[in-house]
């Protein structure tokens, strides 16, 4: 089973700013997350991060070795990074939903994201047949592996909303992958 699990929150997710690679740690509050995602992590599962210190903070509670792969940073906001969500304005946002190929200044675009997110998914689905493979990532990369789980474009992350702290289940079986559960989440306050 593949496990993709956003991690915890940061002062940034609680005030609606788009982080991208801006490299923050978890608030309190995201560290009781993480350490109540723990858990309901397999116990022999291989963890793999994301190199931003929100993932790997989140991947270390559940106390095992973890191991970084590029391909599951953040998507590159690019010149919006930092910046509240409410800024950015409508026709930035109809311009993002329409165009999966539209990249912020300075940043990726979701069909970017979408070739680097599923070349990792692709490289861990037979490992993912045989055993657990946990991966701790954010919002933008889970959307894109959950699009390749279903077979469908990257303008699909439109319409997914990924919790924080959540985990998301994918079963790998002969006939490939399977969304076999999406947002679970440990109560936590």
């Amino acid at each position: 089973m593949l496990v993709l699990v956003r991690h915890g929150q940061t002062d940034a997710n609680a005030r609606a700013l788009l982080q991208g690679r801006v490299d923050l740690p978890l608030s309190d509050l995201g560290r009781r997350q993480a350490a109540a995602l723990a858990p309901l992590i397999p116990p022999d599962a291989r963890v793999i991060a994301s190199p931003l210190r929100r993932a790997l903070e989140t991947a270390e509670a559940f106390g095992r070795e973890v191991e970084v792969d590029e391909r599951w940073i953040e998507l590159d906001y690019g010149d919006f990074d930092g910046r509240p969500i409410v800024d950015l304005g409508p026709e930035i946002w109809t311009t993002w939903r329409a165009d999966p190929h539209f990249a912020p200044p300075g940043g990726e675009s979701l069909v970017t994201l979408g070739v680097r997110v599923r070349g990792a998914c692709e490289e861990l689905l037979e490992e993912a047949r045989e055993r657990d493979v946990v991966v701790v990532s954010h919002v933008s990369p889970i959307k894109a592996a959950i699009a390749w789980t279903l077979g469908v474009g990257d303008e699909v992350g439109w319409r997914l909303f990924v919790r924080v702290a959540s985990i998301t289940r994918v079963m790998v079986g002969p006939a490939g992958p399977t969304l076999h559960s999406f947002n679970e989440t440990a109560l936590v306050n």
